[in-house]
């Protein structure tokens, strides 16, 4: 059975953090604080509530629809969670922020270089649908942009991506999802903006080819094996020719 919302709303840490981020260029500086399962940031400003269960996002809260929105539909056919709830703790969360920005006097601190990996959902076979995966970690703060190309040219159709997630060291990491079709003339690249990077990182993928087997080997054998077959049976005929004619009856009459 899903967690009440007494239940959720109980497993949200009690230490809270400050993680100040300065700005580059015209970006104003941004303060982020996380408590535990929600978190809210003074740049956008916006907040995010989401449960997670072992690792991986069961619901969280659409801050500007105000509505709760599973990872799988089915989730919500067994349980409900009311979306005020999450509302209420980002609004927490901003109030415990500000208070703490001033207790710092607002002091910036680096933003990390996310890490990015690349890699389909199923293996890859040519002309069959799968899922790449652009997964993104070591996000701080959780103000990132992240958009798929295809033979260098974005796509959209297809791409969807989940909310942040929390990690120990109070960084986020999150995925994006692109459904297609694998072709060989086809080349990928995930393409990731942030704060802590100089320059967009493109991280590139294409589908491995397997070589064409060569039928030599098996072509050769085969002969071989035909051949032995051939003496064999021709060697064996010769041995019954002779062991006829040396068992059979003499042709010459012996005395009556």
């Amino acid at each position: 059975m899903m967690p009440s919302r007494a239940l959720i709303l109980g497993t949200l840490a009690l230490i809270a953090v400050l993680s100040p981020c300065g700005g580059e260029d015209d970006i104003k500086a941004d303060h982020v604080g996380a408590y535990g399962l929600d978190f809210y940031q003074s740049q956008q400003p916006n907040g995010q509530f989401t449960f997670e269960f072992d690792g991986d996002e069961l619901f969280y809260v659409d801050s500007d629809k105000k509505e709760t929105i599973w990872r799988i539909p089915e989730f919500g056919q067994q349980a409900s969670f009311d979306p005020q709830g999450g509302l209420q703790a980002i609004a927490a969360a901003k109030q415990n922020l500000d208070i703490l920005m001033k207790q710092t006097n607002s002091t910036p601190a680096t933003n990390k270089v996310p890490e990015v990996t690349v890699f389909p959902k199923s293996p890859v076979l040519l002309g069959q649908p799968n899922i790449l995966i652009c997964f993104v970690d070591n996000i701080f703060p959780p103000v990132v942009n992240i958009t798929w190309l295809r033979n260098s040219k974005p796509v959209t159709d297809g791409a969807y991506e989940t909310s942040f997630f929390f990690n120990n060291d109070y960084s986020f990491h999150k995925m994006v999802y692109l459904t297609f079709i694998p072709s060989d003339d086809d080349i990928y690249d995930c393409r990731v903006e942030h704060w802590g990077l100089d320059e967009p990182m493109l991280k590139h993928w294409e589908p491995e080819v397997p070589a064409p087997v060569s039928e030599l080997p098996e072509t050769v054998v085969c002969a071989l094996g035909l051949s032995v077959g051939i003496v064999g049976i021709v060697v064996g005929t010769i041995y019954i020719i002779r062991g006829l004619r040396s068992g059979g009856p003499s042709r010459h009459p012996g005395p009556l």
